[in-house]
């Protein structure tokens, strides 16, 4: 199989690096992102780009895996320097008009929207590519596959090119150093069931490179694939437990964060790699997509 040169950019989120990445391909007439990541890391991107000799207007294509705004939340400013855009048909009419992702976003992240995600800016209608599932984008000598892929989102893609798949959330938080996963689940369409069979058609295809959006690209993919899936089923274990015993909402965040920290520093992180997973999965904004899920599908 093909070992096609991919580039991790490391957009430096909140000053963090490792904690969102945009992937970098070159073709003839220059070059695809996969993810555009937030508005708020448009600066870094051009200092990315520059560094190879290049600007957002040799962007010419981004696949976007969601529309979660640490994954397309620079989708606009990059249409306008003239990319196109393709994106799940659940997500597409978000990016063209972004009222109800922003306002959806507000309610999670109040006063702290503009300091993470920056300005979200809509994605012309005619810069927006809707693509189905299996539905193969060739942009020159490029070859992606697009699979659906929901339980993070409903508008979630992997897209699978040669030997690597870029896995967005749904294959997990993975920071470089010792192998340590984690589950991002964030309101409103966590669905754990979903999320296994993902997982199970992604353990069936071929290929020998993974790159989650968080972050960097890992080449023992069984691993990684059959760990995300036995964190699921201990995540499913641990939320039974906790709402069996009515715990209330504030002391579930607190026990999520605890066990997560646990699972971390178990597995030998250092402080600074846990703190990096909390920026770029803060544990809170799971345990609200956990408990939206349990009381909508299981309670």
């Amino acid at each position: 199989m093909a070992k096609t040169q991919v580039r991790t950019l490391d957009l430096n989120f909140r000053g963090r690096p490792e904690a969102i990445a945009s992937y970098l391909l070159e073709h003839s007439s220059g070059a695809v992102l996969v993810e555009s990541g937030p508005a708020s890391t448009l600066e870094s991107l051009k200092s990315r780009l520059s560094e190879l000799g290049m600007t957002l207007k040799d962007v010419t294509h981004v696949l976007v895996t969601h529309i979660h705004l640490d994954h397309s939340g620079a989708a606009g400013w990059l249409a306008q320097a003239g990319a196109q855009v393709f994106v799940h048909p659940v997500g597409a009419p978000h990016l063209i008009n972004p009222e109800k992702l922003l306002a959806s976003a507000g309610r999670i992240y109040g006063d702290m929207m503009a300091e993470l995600w920056g300005e979200t800016i809509p994605v012309p209608a005619e810069k927006v590519t809707v693509v189905q599932d299996t539905e193969e984008i060739v942009i020159g000598s490029l070859r992606f596959v697009a699979l659906d892929t929901p339980g993070h989102a409903e508008h979630h893609y992997a897209y699978l090119l040669d030997d690597i798949c870029f896995t967005g959330d749904i294959g997990g938080v993975r920071i470089p150093g010792p192998p340590f996963i984690r589950l991002p689940m964030p309101p409103p369409e966590l669905h754990l069931e979903k999320w296994r069979r993902s997982l199970q058609r992604l353990r069936m295809l071929s290929f020998d490179r993974i790159a989650p959006t968080h972050f960097g690209i890992f080449t023992d993919v069984g691993w990684h694939l059959e760990t995300a899936e036995k964190l699921l089923d201990a995540v499913e274990s641990w939320l039974i437990n906790r709402m069996v015993n009515a715990v209330t909402d504030e002391t579930f965040r607190d026990e999520l964060l605890a066990w997560y920290r646990q699972q971390a520093a178990a597995s030998g992180l250092p402080d600074s790699v846990i703190n990096t997973f909390e920026v770029a999965n803060p544990s809170g904004m799971s345990a609200d997509g956990l408990l939206r899920y349990w009381r909508k599908y299981r309670e």
